[in-house]
């Protein structure tokens, strides 16, 4: 019986250590963003923004506020200059609640462009919150790195 105990235990200890809060989550839709941004797949990338998301790319002079023109931005900026890449080279997560976190960090944007790569260094925000089942970026907010 103690065996039995024992090892109910050491398997209720290692499952609850696997599953995932607000931050993991939060971190993975940011791991799919950069995969999405590196793979140039304007689709995978818009679908991991809410319908509703503010949205301030680097390039934007408005805030957008919809998915059609979320896509236009995209189409605009990864699927030019490749390859494309914007790995977040440092970030601090502050969890708001079980349904909201904050990412703020540091990126690359790099590419090509005339043959030449490039790089443009900036700052990024992202809000990441749980709305039903799914995980999404409901604000977005990047600029480039000031000189």
């Amino acid at each position: 019986m103690r065996v039995f105990l024992a090892a109910l235990s050491i398997t209720a200890l290692l499952s609850c250590s696997a599953v995932a809060g607000p931050r993991e989550d939060a971190m993975a839709i940011l791991d799919k963003w950069t995969q999405a941004f590196a793979a140039s797949d304007v689709d995978a990338i818009v679908a991991l923004y809410a319908p509703d998301a503010l949205f301030m790319g680097t390039g934007s002079k408005t805030v957008v506020t919809d998915t059609a023109a979320i896509r236009k931005y995209f189409e605009d900026a990864i699927l030019t200059r490749r390859p494309r890449a914007a790995p977040i080279s440092s970030s601090e997560v502050m969890v708001l609640s079980d349904t909201a976190v904050v990412v703020a960090g540091l990126n690359d944007s790099m590419g090509v462009l005339d043959g030449k790569p490039f790089s443009n260094p900036g700052r990024v925000t992202f809000v990441i919150a749980k709305r039903g089942p799914e995980w999404q970026i409901v604000h977005f907010h990047r600029s480039a790195m000031p000189r």
